[in-house]
C-alpha cells in the first residue's frame, strides 16, 4: 500500500509540473496583458516600465521558474487585471464553486442511482423507456441551453427562483457558504440543477448498464437458487457490485463539475472560480489562468488518488493481486 501511494504521489507531481508548463506556455499567446492594462494610447516608455515591473521582460524559463516556486508556497503572483494576490482571489471564489459542485453531485447521485436501478429492474416498461428518453435529452442538450431554458421557465415565466447571483451567504472564518440561509438555497437550485443534469443522466445510464451486467453473473443465479428474495438479490448483492464503477465515475465527475462549472457560472453569474477564469481570459490575466488550471489539475489528481485508495477498501481482489505481485 505504501509503495502504491508513493508511486501515485510521484505521478501526481509529474502531472502537476506538466500541466503548469503547458498552461503557462499556452497563455503566452492569448494576448498582451500590458496592452489591456494601459490601453492602445500608451507610450513605448510606459509599456517598457510596466512590463519590467510585472516581470514580463524576463525569459519564459525564468518566468515559469518563479511561477513554480511561488506555486509550491501557495502563491501565484498578482492578478494583472485586479492587482490583488491570485491566491486570495481564488480563495474567495473557491467556496462558491465547491458548494455548487457538491450540491450538483449529490443531486445527480440521489436521482441518478434510483432511476438507473429502476430502469434496469423494470426494463421494457413505459417509465423505464421514458427515463432512457430523458437521459438522451440530458446528454445531448448543451449546458448553456439547459440553463437558459430553466431561467426562462422558472425565473422569467413562473418567477419561482432567481436567475443570477449566489444570494445571502454566511462567513465561517475564511469560508463562505449560502447553504445556511434560505435565500442561499433559493439561489443555488437552478445552477445546481443545470450542472447536475448531464451527470445525472450519465450516472443513470451507467447504473442501468452495470446492473443488467451484474444480474447476468453466476453468483446472482446461485443466490436465486438458494432461495433469496428479489430484494436481497437486487440491493444486497447486485447493487453493491454495481456501485464500484459508479464510485469511480462519480469521483472523477466531481472534479469535472468543479472544472467545467465555467458555463453554468457564466449563465447564472455565479461568483465562483469559473467566472473568475472567464474574466481572466478576457483580460489576458496569465497568473489567474495558470493558477486556475493548476488548481483544477490538483483537484483531479487528489480525486484520482482517493478513488484508487477506495478501490483497495471496496474490492478485495485488488489487494490479493498486489500481494501476489500480479
Amino acid at each position: 500500500m505504501l509503495a502504491f501511494v508513493l508511486r501515485r504521489l510521484i505521478q501526481a507531481v509529474a502531472v502537476m509540473v506538466t500541466v503548469a508548463f503547458i498552461s503557462f506556455l499556452l497563455f503566452q499567446h492569448v494576448g498582451d496583458p500590458v496592452v489591456f492594462l494601459l490601453g492602445q494610447d500608451a507610450t513605448a516608455q510606459q509599456i517598457r516600465e510596466l512590463r519590467s515591473a510585472l516581470g514580463l521582460d524576463q525569459s519564459f524559463v525564468v518566468q515559469f521558474w518563479h511561477f513554480l516556486l511561488n506555486a509550491v508556497q501557495g502563491e501565484f503572483g498578482l492578478s494583472l487585471r485586479q492587482g490583488a494576490k491570485v491566491s486570495r482571489l481564488i480563495a474567495e471564489r473557491f467556496p462558491a464553486t465547491l458548494e455548487l459542485a457538491l450540491v450538483a453531485a449529490l443531486l445527480a447521485l440521489a436521482i441518478g442511482v434510483p432511476m438507473g436501478v429502476y430502469a434496469a429492474l423494470r426494463r421494457g416498461t413505459f417509465t423505464s423507456q421514458l427515463f432512457m428518453m430523458l437521459s438522451l435529452l440530458g446528454v445531448s442538450l448543451p449546458t448553456f441551453l439547459i440553463g437558459i431554458l430553466l431561467i426562462l421557465v422558472f425565473s422569467v415565466t413562473l418567477g419561482w427562483f432567481p436567475s443570477f447571483g449566489r444570494g445571502e451567504v454566511v462567513q465561517l472564518g475564511g469560508w463562505s457558504t449560502g447553504l445556511l440561509k434560505a435565500k442561499g438555497w433559493h439561489h443555488i437550485v437552478l445552477p445546481a440543477t443545470t450542472l447536475a443534469i448531464f451527470q445525472l443522466t450519465l450516472i443513470m445510464r451507467l447504473v442501468r448498464a452495470e446492473m443488467l451486467e451484474v444480474l447476468r453473473t453466476d453468483y446472482i443465479k446461485f443466490a436465486r437458487a438458494r432461495g433469496l428474495t428479489n430484494r436481497a438479490i437486487y440491493f444486497g448483492h447486485a447493487l453493491k457490485n454495481t456501485l464500484v464503477p459508479v464510485m469511480t465515475i462519480t469521483g472523477l465527475q466531481l472534479g469535472g463539475l468543479i472544472a467545467f462549472a465555467i458555463i453554468t457560472e457564466t449563465v447564472f453569474q455565479w461568483p465562483g472560480m469559473g467566472l473568475l477564469f472567464i474574466q481572466a481570459v478576457t483580460f489576458a490575466d496569465i497568473p489567474v489562468m495558470a493558477a486556475y488550471l493548476c488548481l483544477i489539475a490538483l483537484i483531479f489528481v487528489l480525486i484520482n488518488l482517493v478513488v484508487d485508495l477506495l478501490y483497495f477498501a471496496v474490492d478485495p481482489r485488488l489487494r490479493v493481486d498486489k500481494a501476489g505481485g500480479h
